[in-house]
């Protein structure tokens, strides 16, 4: 990996928290992703689940992880099982982790080889009442594709139909959205990176540029600094592809009075930040160009300062419905008797503001966490509000990535440039 090692007292004190929320003489399984091909011998190379990665560290293929804090011989309450190097793999794809080097990523002591999971296992399994198995519980996934954790579950439970099945999701969703100390070191470097790579691109940007060439530097930027790359894939939409939410062609020219949404952000660990900027082509901004941006500049900044403990998301989603209204009133798209004959359940804003204004953010660019309880202390949120006016070729959209504390909010993203004045005087250089 790209990134620096991290010292492993992060993952120990994450397999605390999930063993608290465990029932009695329970017992947790974690599996790695698999390397997901392409064609041929190809692969689209490896993501590690991002669940496994949060509890020890690991970041290769072929791994499980097993917690079991009741365990009667008191000694294997964390086994870790790893793929087993060679000296054909050593040469044909770098050696893997020993089992030395697992135990330091890791800080669990009993590590074995992937292969000998059921010799090691059966008889722990059959001490225990409870299995947790894990699960992709995104509210918002809908991937076709069978994970290896789903089959592995598929087979486990074929073959101890009896023992009574737990899900790990709602543990690890809840954890896993406040954030210990460390993982905010991770995330900010990641918008570090990002900051560096928004900075090259300021003064790269000119008329007959390629969204593709601007893709380019900054995933040089990102690289260059042991980033492995995109956080998600990135949106650099020129002029009327800005309207569209997720426009990732990246391949028209960028011209003379248009502006650009870049929606494109770095990840650090494995940790994502999520950024998006709008900067004019020509380096200057129409009159028009800057009423709409400052427009959303405004519900950016009113919306941040609701991020606070205690706060709902339905109050915060209403709150920053009603001064979107506000703004959009004052720019003339919408007139006070499209909000006087609104859909209550679609808003007159959302013609032009159609998607939600935050989301947690983590390990996965939309991480986990749970949207019906309240926000808390440590929780990392975007803040992205967004006017999109097909008609004028025009899309603003301004996103920073910010820390709920115990008195306000932390922005993560505070010395990346926002303000109008700024991108143009840096744009001009």
């Amino acid at each position: 990996m790209k990134y620096q090692a991290i010292d492993n007292a992060l993952f120990i004190e994450n397999r605390k928290k999930f063993k608290n929320n465990l029932k009695p003489n329970s017992l947790g399984i974690f599996v790695s992703n698999d390397i997901m091909p392409t064609n041929a011998d190809g692969s689209m190379g490896f993501k590690q689940n991002s669940d496994l990665f949060y509890l020890s560290g690991i970041d290769q293929e072929e791994t499980i992880l097993v917690i079991f804090p009741d365990v009667k011989d008191g000694k294997h309450k964390e086994i870790l099982f790893i793929k087993e190097t060679s000296e054909l793999i050593a040469i044909w794809e770098g050696a893997k982790l020993n089992k030395a080097q697992a135990t330091s990523v890791s800080g669990i002591d009993h590590i074995y080889w992937i292969q000998d999971f059921d010799k090691i296992m059966k008889p722990f399994i059959l001490q225990v009442n409870n299995i947790y198995l894990n699960a992709n519980e995104h509210a918002r996934n809908s991937s076709l594709v069978e994970s290896a954790q789903d089959r592995f579950n598929k087979k486990f439970r074929t073959s101890f139909p009896l023992h009574n099945y737990e899900r790990s999701a709602p543990i690890m969703h809840n954890i896993r959205s406040v954030k210990s100390a460390q993982e905010i070191d991770l995330i900010q470097q990641a918008c570090d990176i990002t900051e560096k790579g928004f900075r090259r691109v300021l003064s790269f940007v000119k008329p007959g540029v390629w969204e593709y060439e601007i893709e380019a530097e900054l995933i040089h930027e990102f690289i260059s600094n042991r980033s492995q790359g995109w956080a998600y894939g990135p949106i650099i939409a020129s002029g009327a592809s800005a309207c569209v939410l997720h426009y990732v062609e990246n391949n028209k020219q960028c011209k003379d009075g248009d502006v650009i949404l870049l929606d494109v952000a770095a990840e650090y660990s494995n940790y994502a930040s999520d950024l998006t900027r709008c900067i004019p082509v020509n380096g200057k901004f129409t009159k028009r160009q800057k009423e709409v941006y400052n427009a959303v500049l405004r519900v950016h900044r009113a919306a941040a300062k609701q991020l606070l403990p205690g706060q709902t998301f339905e109050n915060y989603n209403k709150f920053v419905g009603e001064i979107m209204t506000e703004e959009l009133l004052k720019l003339s798209l919408l007139k006070t008797t499209d909000v006087k004959n609104q859909n209550p359940n679609w808003p007159a804003y959302k013609k032009y503001f159609m998607h939600g204004t935050s989301h947690f953010l983590g390990l996965d660019v939309h991480d986990v966490g749970l949207f019906s309880e309240p926000m808390r202390a440590g929780m990392v949120f975007t803040v992205e509000p967004g006017i999109y006016i097909p008609e004028e070729g025009l899309g603003i959209r301004l996103e920073n990535n910010l820390m709920i504390t115990t008195t306000g909010q932390m922005d993560l993203m505070k010395n990346i440039p926002i303000e109008t004045d700024e991108i143009e005087e840096l744009m001009g250089k």
